[in-house]
């Protein structure tokens, strides 16, 4: 029996730049979220499960907001992302709220994932073709054998402010050499440029760079890499700055890399990316969902009462 492609939503954070909980903000006239069109794009690339990664606080809202208007399209399960989950031995410091970060959310869905899987966050729209693409990729995979969808950099700034991202450095035969999470870039005409020292200097950057949007594609043995990388983050990373240092999704595959323990393809796309990191993005994006309906990429109502 084939093992089953899951598409895993990292949905915990609560969007504190935007100022709420985006996850469940509606986009368009028929209350449809940026999630909604993520899930309707992985059910026609032919994805079996959604996994979403959430606060336990959070189930039932989300439940009735998302899960339980998709749960007759496709198999749906829950996962929770938990302060203290964490190793034996380590301890939550004292004071520390902030979550563990985004290799942490995948780790914790390791009951719920069971074959390949992709990644994606719940507040960003990634686009038709990627969806398909990372499914075609799931298909054919093996252990060790990853892949992540670059966007054009150029193609997921805001024009309100500054943004995080995962730039890629690309081998010739287009697989992932390294990924450099730049916390803080900015548009910069046609190009950008980021900042690694709040602000005193400003760094350019072209903006046809190959971009992570957090939209991977796994071998089913990656959760179990992850935990190993987990505890080294808790061991030499956390004490530096025990208050909001975050096991970053795109620090584990790099440290993977450099290890020579699995290898990333580079998944190209022309796609735009939309999103709401801040209150001001979203008209743009309002505006973007009305235009695709119209032109019928998507229906006018994604889900029908079965």
């Amino acid at each position: 029996m084939p093992e089953e492609k899951t598409l895993l939503i990292m949905a915990a954070g609560m969007g504190s730049r935007y100022g709420g909980m985006k996850q469940i903000d509606h986009v368009d006239d028929e209350g449809d979220k940026i999630i909604d069109f993520s899930i309707y794009d992985a059910i026609q690339a032919g994805f079996d499960k959604v996994v979403f990664v959430i606060k336990r606080e959070n189930l039932e809202i989300f439940k009735r907001e998302i899960g339980d208007r998709i749960e007759s399209y496709i198999r749906v399960e829950y996962a929770f992302q938990e302060l203290d989950n964490i190793p034996e031995g380590y301890f939550v410091p004292e004071g520390r709220e902030k979550p563990w970060g985004t290799a942490h959310a995948v780790l914790s869905a390791k009951d719920v994932v069971n074959g390949p899987f992709a990644v994606i966050n719940a507040d960003d729209f990634y686009g038709r073709s990627a969806f398909k693409m990372a499914y075609d990729f799931l298909a054919g995979t093996s252990d060790g054998h990853f892949a992540t969808v670059a966007y054009e950099l150029k193609n997921t700034l805001t024009e309100n402010g500054t943004v995080s991202r995962g730039i890629c450095y690309v081998s010739p035969d287009q697989f992932l050499e390294k990924v450099v999470e730049r916390t803080k870039i900015r548009q910069a005409g046609a190009d950008a440029e980021y900042t690694d020292d709040e602000g005193a200097t400003w760094n350019h950057i072209s903006g046809d760079a190959a971009t992570s949007m957090n939209f991977w594609c796994f071998s089913s043995d990656f959760i179990g890499k992850i935990e190993e990388h987990f505890e080294r983050f808790l061991a030499n990373d956390l004490p530096k700055d025990p208050m909001k240092a975050e096991c970053y999704l795109p620090t584990v595959v790099s440290n993977l890399l450099s290890e020579g323990k699995c290898d990333v393809k580079i998944i190209r796309t022309s796609e735009k990316w939309h999103g709401i990191t801040y209150k001001e993005d979203k008209p743009a994006l309002v505006s973007a969902i009305k235009a695709m309906k119209e032109n019928g990429v998507y229906p006018r109502v994604l889900w029908n009462e079965k």
